[in-house]
């Protein structure tokens, strides 16, 4: 069995091995998330995912470090853009808090497998047809300029036709029942508004992973190093949203900053066959827009 393929085996057994631990000890009694809770947990992945990076430079060298280091900090920061829509999904189905581990923790399960057909996918089409990557550099800098111009963020769960397919079919119960996304009534399986929560959760993760994913294979086509750099990223971003939900209004900036990475990054990948950035030049560019759009948030609030 190659190095490789045991790698790939280790990590997997390793993170089903922390999410069962998650959910079937830490978060086996539903309840409201504590800040001091998330900020412990934010640490924890935080720390594992350094340690991570320290085998990734003991075994490929430090050029592919860099590329971990910087393809986890480029999709940690644009999940930031995530924990907003979070925010919005929550308040707007008036999700009590206690019950939001558990559409986190399953929606962020779904989103690993989005994104592990969405890496294999981009990763084969660049090497298949290299000219796509100018058209990835291309789309990836038109959503950033998008973003960038249009800081307004609304969800309207009527007009998605995913939703309005599975209130057709399946249905759906006025009020939340505990932390059970389906219940049997009078005979009749339903799903309850917290399975609708859900599915908003999935999709927009997905609508997000079309912009995150071809942001990282800007950085690197390691299939490897792109999934793992997600995995550690989006696990971080449940504890992170529960540690940072009641602050994010403070950070009116930093959606300017994470429009600006998205520019950075398409540039980068549009320009890769007649300059290559170094990586290290890349980390440092993106941890600078992030840092700058925070302090100026910090430095000038926003008018009420």
């Amino acid at each position: 069995m190659g190095t490789e393929l045991q790698f790939w085996i280790y990590f997997s057994v390793f993170i089903l091995a922390m999410l069962a631990l998650d959910l079937g000890i830490f978060h086996k009694n539903t309840h409201a998330v504590s800040f001091k809770e998330s900020l412990l947990w934010t640490f924890v992945w935080f720390g594992l995912s350094m340690i991570f990076n320290a085998i990734i430079y003991t075994w490929k060298g430090p050029d592919k470090s860099f590329e971990f280091l910087t393809g986890y900090i480029i999709e940690l920061s644009l999940s930031v853009d995530n924990l907003f829509l979070f925010i919005l999904i929550f308040n707007y189905f008036k999700v009590p808090r206690e019950y939001q581990h558990r559409v986190l923790f399953w929606g962020i399960l779904g989103a690993l497998v989005m994104r592990i057909i969405f890496i294999f996918a981009g990763i084969a089409l660049i090497k298949q047809f290299h000219w796509i990557i100018y058209v990835f550099g291309a789309f990836i800098i038109f959503t950033g300029l998008k973003m960038f111009f249009n800081n307004e963020q609304e969800i309207e769960p009527e007009k998605n036709l995913i939703i309005l397919w599975i209130k057709k079919w399946v249905p759906v119960t006025r009020q939340f029942h505990k932390d059970q996304f389906f219940i049997r009534r009078k005979g009749i399986l339903a799903a309850t508004p917290l399975f609708i929560v859900l599915v908003f959760v999935e999709v927009t993760d997905l609508i997000f992973a079309v912009d995150s994913i071809p942001a990282i294979l800007a950085i690197t086509t390691d299939p490897f190093i792109v999934f793992t750099s997600n995995v550690f990223a989006i696990l971080g971003l449940r504890s992170l949203y529960f540690a940072l939900s009641g602050m994010m209004s403070l950070f009116h900036y930093l959606h300017y900053g994470l429009a600006t990475i998205l520019v950075f990054i398409g540039l980068k990948m549009v320009i890769t066959d007649f300059y290559k950035i170094p990586i290290e030049w890349a980390l440092i560019t993106v941890l600078s827009i992030l840092l700058i759009s925070i302090m100026a948030s910090l430095l000038w609030k926003k008018a009420e």
